[in-house]
């Protein structure tokens, strides 16, 4: 498959990306490959933006069919939980009557929808099927300090020595958020690898602690009304991006994206390689996170609006304006407007639904109607983001 006519973030000139089993063979000048278009099933963009699938490093998938669930604003992340289960009983109740591996589904295709084709979930390892993105389960998921019954057990079990640990960690401006973080420094006796989750109340020498930390401003600000010193901590440890669930954030991601750049604590560039190359390496998951010869075709293509900067067209995307999303060399989602060339060049060979996103139809791989149908049927006031066609 080929690739035509797209512009790849950080280039200066128009490509064509040709892919075989999954894997990218080449990047190269747009029209210099005319052997290659004779042979492969093409598609040909215009004013199109190329960029690697996404990576969020931070979900719980399972919880995305929540609104989201506040009465104020919150010092840590305990008061939260104690206020929405005292106050907010209903909707969770409501939310809950929906079977888990339905949540999780939706919560698979809130990603892919936004353009995210790898997401680390956090918490109890989920049941997946029919993987459209990659969901990446290999850590050893601690919820907080608070949280989590028999942590420090749990921190130091050896048998669990290879895998990272993944924390809620200084979700919160007080005191006690902070002191949260140091009780998991002086109890981690292995040692072991921890990458931190939210760390708006960590300085910067517990930073020093943690193999990452992943940043979800939008999740932040909703509860706590303030982020993590991100400007600072990155001196010491790995930045990246996550954005926590719909209980406490929009289900569109490139809101949170637009929030991060906004702040002004990592460049543009900073930032696209906490959603990149920089969680590719933390998490160990292999060649993604990269358009290049040799990696994984985990591509996202969008319209490009004309006469601006890459990182400005990157930065002003919303999921109405995903072109492709494709995942291991598979299409996993088009817009409409690419209906016709790829039918034409037999691409698919999985059943895709139409949808309206904003405005927009996308197909998506999968049965879409039926999962709507069955969240519908188990929690009829659901409000959805998007709609069958």
């Amino acid at each position: 498959m080929l690739l035509r006519n797209v512009s790849v973030l950080g280039g200066e000139v128009v490509k064509e990306i040709l892919i075989k089993d999954g894997i990218i063979q080449s990047v190269n000048p747009f029209n210099a490959t005319i052997n290659s278009r004779e042979k492969n099933p093409s598609l040909l963009f215009n004013d199109a933006i190329a960029f690697p699938g996404l990576i969020n490093s931070h979900e719980h998938l399972d919880f995305n069919l929540f609104p989201s669930l506040k009465n104020g604003f919150y010092n840590n992340y305990r008061e939260w939980g104690k206020d929405i289960h005292e106050n907010n009983k209903s909707e969770i109740n409501e939310t809950l009557q929906v079977p888990q591996h339905i949540r999780t589904e939706w919560g698979i295709y809130k990603n892919l929808l936004n353009g995210f084709t790898t997401v680390v979930n956090h918490g109890e390892q989920l049941k997946v099927k029919d993987e459209i993105i990659n969901v990446f389960q290999n850590t050893y998921p601690l919820h907080s300090v608070g949280f989590e019954k028999n942590w420090k057990w749990k921190l130091n079990n050896p048998f669990k020595k290879n895998w990272p640990i993944a924390a809620h960690v200084g979700e919160g401006k007080d005191e006690i958020s902070h002191e949260e973080i140091n009780q998991l420094i002086q109890r981690n006796f292995l040692k072991k690898k921890i990458i931190g989750i939210h760390g708006v109340a960590m300085d910067i020498e517990q930073a020093e602690h943690f193999r990452a930390l992943v940043w979800c401003p939008a999740s932040n600000y909703f509860l706590l009304n303030r982020t993590a010193a991100i400007d600072f901590l990155k001196d010491k440890t790995d930045v990246i991006f996550g954005s926590d669930s719909t209980l406490t954030s929009s289900w569109n991601i490139w809101e949170h994206i637009r929030l991060a750049r906004n702040e002004k604590m990592l460049t543009d560039k900073e930032l696209f390689e906490s959603f990149t190359t920089k969680p590719a390496t933390v998490w160990g998951l292999g060649k993604i996170g990269k358009i290049e010869s040799g990696m994984q075709a985990d591509i996202v293509i969008a319209k490009k609006k004309k006469n601006i900067s890459d990182f400005n067209a990157f930065f002003s995307i919303n999921p109405e304006d995903i072109l492709l999303v494709m995942h291991k060399g598979n299409i996993r989602l088009f817009d409409d407007e690419m209906k016709d060339q790829i039918e034409t060049s037999s691409l698919l060979s999985n059943n895709f639904s139409k949808i309206n996103v904003n405005g927009s139809a996308k197909h998506v791989q999968g049965n879409f109607h039926v999962l709507i149908n069955e969240i519908k049927k188990y929690y009829p006031k659901a409000e959805l983001p998007i709609s069958v066609l």
